[in-house]
């Protein structure tokens, strides 16, 4: 198959997948959702984003109705039936199906299952961003990888327009992160990138990336940084699964970065030798 949807057991191509209209991701967004890469057809970091899964899940009392161990294997075994090796393998749950209203259904009705995969590289590190900076009015729960992306939808489409690849999210001076991605800057020698508390997603690929800093004796300083620091960072770097480590040549029109690139170019070579050496 060239792509590849999943729902409850029943799978085809993308196109041809139908969906309940009383699923409640349709009125309320009602679920969670992880997403990596393949190589090989061998999915990358998969224990650490089921691991995110199941937690943003629990977060919202929703009840995955598989275990850990048999969702592996089901996305083990669908990612084989996708013709290409190289694959965005995305998967959700959705609270259940009934009737809309805006309480959880009754215990008896079962959580649902989505896959979603597609032929997809994983970025090339070598190529600069283009970021543009965003107030981050999402709600206080960031920490949860819920369906409820309006907000992003809205800055991915704003940073669209203004010729770049990503926004930064603030609130009020304070940087959170990007709409769809971690962001961190190495000022120093150092590398800064906000904690892990409700107001940032906790990025796998920001927490491989944190590894190797430790191990090539980097310091990591894990505390919020503001605008003026981004702005005057040595470097900026974007983090996400399908980006371990990009650099970032401008942000609001203003160059920044290019002042630390032996320590990225260490970072990228290392972060791309764990991918390709796990999915070999």
């Amino acid at each position: 198959m060239e792509n590849l949807g999943y729902y409850n057991g029943e799978y085809d191509l993308i196109n041809n997948m139908k969906i309940p209209m009383n699923d409640r991701v349709c009125y309320f967004g009602d679920g969670v959702y992880d997403a990596t890469y393949s190589r090989n057809h061998i999915i990358f970091a998969l224990d650490e984003h089921i691991d995110r899964f199941f937690n943003s899940a629990g977060l919202l009392k929703i009840k995955i109705p598989c275990t850990k161990a048999e969702l592996k294997e089901l996305l083990k075994e669908m990612v084989q039936k996708v013709d290409s090796g190289d694959q965005f393998v995305y998967w959700q749950v959705t609270r259940g199906t009934g009737m809309r209203n805006h309480a959880f259904p009754s215990e008896d009705i079962k959580a649902n299952i989505w896959i979603i995969l597609k032929p997809l590289k994983i970025k090339d590190m070598s190529q600069k961003l283009k970021l543009i900076t965003l107030e981050d009015t999402r709600f206080l729960h960031c920490n949860i990888k819920t369906l409820n992306l309006l907000p992003s939808v809205m800055a991915a489409q704003k940073t669209e327009e203004m010729g770049c690849q990503e926004a930064v999210f603030h609130r009020g001076d304070r940087v959170t992160e990007c709409a769809h991605s971690n962001v961190s800057i190495i000022k120093d020698g150092i590398f800064k990138t906000a904690p892990a508390d409700n107001l940032i997603l906790p990025g796998i690929a920001r927490a491989h990336i944190i590894k190797m800093c430790k191990k090539f004796e980097i310091p990591v300083n894990e505390t919020a940084f503001n605008l003026k620091e981004l702005m005057e960072a040595d470097e900026v770097i974007v983090t996400s699964s399908g980006q371990f480590c990009m650099a970032t040549s401008e942000i609001d029109g203003k160059q920044v970065g290019g002042k630390a690139t032996e320590i990225v170019k260490k970072l990228q070579e290392a972060l791309l030798n764990e991918f390709l050496e796990e999915t070999n």
